[in-house]
């Protein structure tokens, strides 16, 4: 057993690797192509794209819901081993897609054109254009929807290398449209949107093709078997709760904001939002590559290396993040200024409450990678979902009592550790994982971790010089001081072992 579960773990960090490169690349393309594509556009194009694309990206809390159905349905049947049962999950799951795709487009398309129409605040020469955008963008939703059972066969199968080379080419299309935005043969708006339709259907067709050609079970049949049908529209029906809160705990606070401050703060807070979303990318990453071993894992019935893995998961998944995020926390001015032109006030303090959000969160990510791979999820929805939704109330309470706009983020904070508690709580039924075991294994450890690496950045900040000299030796300080606090707090003996031996083979000792 602990030989191939060696085995396991070394494909995720294989896998993680690679997923990591594609991250980096991704990232430092995303920021060029946002610069280009709002020069070439102008700001009012540019908001209209957004804009209208926002009105079809609104129908992503359903289909969030249904992706997480199929991921884990198709990774589940793959711990077990049915390759007959797997086609027909993956049968059934291009069936559901299509359906929600039609459904999508009926409902979006009348609702779209009104909203253009009627509720828009938009030139009348423009409106033309931003009907061809609805059009192409309801395209893109339709083509990267149908893309989702492929990309979850991907990831089920650890095909990781696959899904960082077909991320990467993802992002040289984008950076290419971006670049033939001003070689536009019409309307600088309605070539965009259309080039990035023909992007997304390039990416849609590599996934189709890799698929077809690698994993047999990718091979659509006509299957319409109620009972799994049910039994993920079920489970869908149930995530829904949970995607939805996790929205509404985000875009509910962002129109808190607009309600109680000035449109100057949003922006403040958008930037934050944006930095975060970079930033949460490295965990995403990391999860992708664990989530199938965790799943696979349960199926199978291996508990004890499941719950292990899933107490490993949450303290690395939290240090790759740390080790990342305590630069950005004490140079974070700094940073900003590099990135943008025009920082907005209040901006700094918005994205070190971010950070700390997302480091509070990554600690949960594979205990609900856990129990959505139980599939019995109504009562961890309703409990964890309904705590999610309190940041809407306890956040208009604040700031209608006078508190800052930044209190938003910080109450997401506090309803996040609230969340892992019942998260615990709820999992040590589920799958009999000891809250007790998860509070010294882990949350001691990174919270000792985070102390220690505080204290030496903190002493020495103030003798820091001013500049990109003061920049790279603080980043440099925060760097060691927590990769030295993960290696000697947060690892156990063997883990540090591996972990070492790995680094001094990497550069040839």
């Amino acid at each position: 057993m602990e030989v191939g579960n060696s085995h396991k773990e070394k494909t995720i960090a294989k896998n993680t690797l690679m997923l990591y490169v594609r991250m980096i690349f991704l990232l430092f393309v995303g920021f060029y192509t946002s610069r280009v594509v709002l020069d070439s556009l102008g700001e009012n194009d540019y908001g209209i794209y957004g804009v209208v694309g926002g009105v079809v990206a609104m129908f992503s809390i359903i289909s969030g819901a249904l992706n997480s159905a199929v991921s884990r349905f198709i990774t589940f049947e793959m711990g077990k081993g049915e390759k007959a049962d797997l086609n027909k999950v993956y049968s059934t799951s291009v069936l559901i897609q299509v359906t929600l795709a039609f459904v999508v487009v009926m409902i979006c398309e009348p609702v779209g054109m009104w909203f253009i129409r009627n509720e828009m605040t938009i030139s009348p020469d423009r409106i033309p254009a931003a009907l061809w955008v609805l059009q192409f963008s309801l395209v893109s939703f339709v083509v990267n929807l149908m893309s989702v059972p492929q990309m979850a066969s991907i990831t089920a199968h650890e095909k990781m290398s696959a899904y960082a080379y077909i991320g990467i080419l993802d992002g040289i299309l984008r950076l290419a449209v971006a670049l033939l935005i001003v070689h536009s043969p019409t309307d600088r708006l309605v070539w965009y949107s259309a080039l990035m339709a023909v992007a997304v259907m390039i990416v849609r067709a590599a996934y189709g093709v890799y698929c077809r050609y690698h994993f047999p079970e990718c091979r659509f049949r006509l299957i319409f078997e109620k009972g799994l049908v049910k039994e993920m529209f079920s489970f869908a029906g149930w995530n829904f709760i949970g995607v939805t809160s996790g929205v509404l705990r985000d875009q509910g606070g962002n129109i808190l904001v607009n309600i109680f401050f000035t449109t100057a703060m949003n922006a403040a807070r958008g930037v934050a939002v944006q930095l975060n979303g970079a930033v949460q990318g490295f965990v995403s990453n990391f999860m992708t590559a664990v989530n199938p071993q965790i799943t696979k894992s349960y199926a199978s019935g291996d508990r004890v290396y499941m719950l292990s893995l899933v107490k490993k998961s949450s303290r690395m998944a939290f240090f790759l993040l740390f080790i990342l995020a305590l630069p950005m926390l004490f140079n974070t001015e700094f940073l900003l200024e590099i990135w943008l032109k025009d920082v907005p006030e209040h901006s700094v303090a918005f994205v070190r409450l971010f950070l700390i959000f997302a480091l509070s969160e990554s600690l949960s990510s594979p205990l609900i990678t856990a129990q959505l791979a139980t599939g019995n999820i109504r009562n961890y929805q309703i409990i964890v979902g309904g705590l999610q939704l309190l940041n809407l109330p306890v956040s208009y309470v604040f700031l209608k009592y006078g508190a800052p706009a930044q209190s938003t983020v910080a109450v997401s904070i506090v309803i996040s550790q609230i969340c892992l508690v019942a998260r615990l709580m709820l999992l040590r039924k589920m799958v009999g994982l000891s809250p007790k075991e998860f509070f010294g294994q882990v949350y001691i450890k990174v919270c000792a971790v985070s102390v220690v690496s505080l204290v030496l950045p903190l002493f020495a900040s103030s003798l820091m010089p001013e500049g990109f000299a003061g920049f790279c030796a603080s980043a440099l300080l925060c760097v060691i001081c927590a990769g030295i606090s993960i290696l000697y707090i947060g690892c156990t003996r063997s883990e540090r072992k591996e972990m070492l031996s790995m680094i001094l083979s990497r550069i040839g000792i």
